[in-house]
């Protein structure tokens, strides 16, 4: 098949023939020509995407700009400089929690139990028991996105010191209202236990007696002290206890301090713990110099063996 015509004025005949081999040339150069117009597109479009928008950029090729990577290492840094600051806020709050707990032992722990711990033995054991706190990285690393897994770390970081913080608080409560309770050793000087709790000999008839308290035989104007904060409810004389004072406390405990030399304090006395309310002597039924402590919890006679602290001054 031919296509003639006449060109120009002076009427040249010029002729094309068209064949298969040339309609195959032409769609070649023509397919071609369209794939280099988009390879050229697609690098424009790239390379404005990457400049203007970085996350489209990203979703199409998996390429960033210097001033982009620049900037998501700017921002994990950030992340990561916050994260160990929450790290390190955790750390000091493990600490205190520690101290906290020490001082909890030190004042809640029975005296039959006196200088048997010991922080430095390694003779430990037990099950592993999570504490009750977010744990940490439950999923493994790069199971996410790294900016998506660095942000999750560092919730559960927050949420690690937010638990610590409120431990801190429940600590320092409780500690608090164990302080109100009278745990106070009630001599601080140099004393000897010279009549415990329970059944005994009297001293005076030596027929079988209850003794409801403890004797802290001490030289006679030694200090006696409060075990714990309250009011004295009693301060006066009695034929068997001689100079007595009695003080109630938190929780409807009350304690009584027998056989003083003088007292300090008089009825409706708010005290402080360890404060001085009277001296050591033999006065009322005493056989020499001592202090007879009683405690009572709801009108119940206690064993104050079983609340004094574990450490005595």
């Amino acid at each position: 098949m031919q296509l003639m015509w006449l060109s120009g004025p002076t009427s040249q005949v010029k002729k094309i023939s068209i064949t298969a081999r040339n309609v195959l040339l032409a769609a070649l150069v023509l397919a071609a020509g369209l794939l280099f117009l988009g390879f050229v597109l697609n690098w424009v479009g790239l390379r404005i995407a990457v400049e203007y928008n970085p996350e489209l950029a990203r979703s199409m090729g998996g390429v960033t700009s210097e001033s982009e990577q620049k900037r998501v290492e700017a921002v994990y840094r950030e992340r990561l400089d916050q994260l160990k600051s929450v790290l390190d806020q955790n750390v000091q709050e493990v600490k205190k929690l520690e101290t906290l707990k020490n001082r909890f032992m030190e004042l809640a722990t029975p005296a039959a139990f006196k200088g048997r711990f010991s922080a430095k033995d390694d003779s430990k054991g037990g099950p592993f028991v999570s504490p009750p706190w977010p744990q940490f990285l439950k999923t493994g690393f790069f199971r996410q996105p790294l900016h998506m897994e660095l942000h999750q770390t560092a919730e559960q970081a927050k949420n690690v010191s937010e638990s610590l913080v409120s431990y801190g608080v429940k600590w320092t409560h409780n500690l608090a209202w164990l302080e109100t309770l009278p745990i106070g050793v009630p001599i601080y000087s140099d004393f000897r236990l010279t009549s415990g709790f329970g059944l005994r000999n009297d001293p005076f008839s030596g027929a079988l007696a209850m003794h409801e308290g403890i004797d802290f035989a001490a030289e006679v104007g030694t200090n006696v002290l409060a075990a714990g904060p309250g009011v004295v409810v009693r301060s006066d004389w009695d034929a068997g206890y001689g100079h007595v004072i009695e003080i109630k406390h938190a929780e409807n405990f009350v304690t009584r301090y027998a056989h003083l030399s003088k007292r300090l304090v008089v009825e409706n006395t708010r005290v402080d713990s360890a404060m001085v309310i009277g001296h050591v002597g033999s006065t009322g039924r005493s056989t020499g110099p001592h202090l007879h402590f009683e405690i009572f919890h709801h009108g119940r006679v206690l064993n104050p063996l079983q609340v004094l602290p574990v450490k005595a001054p």
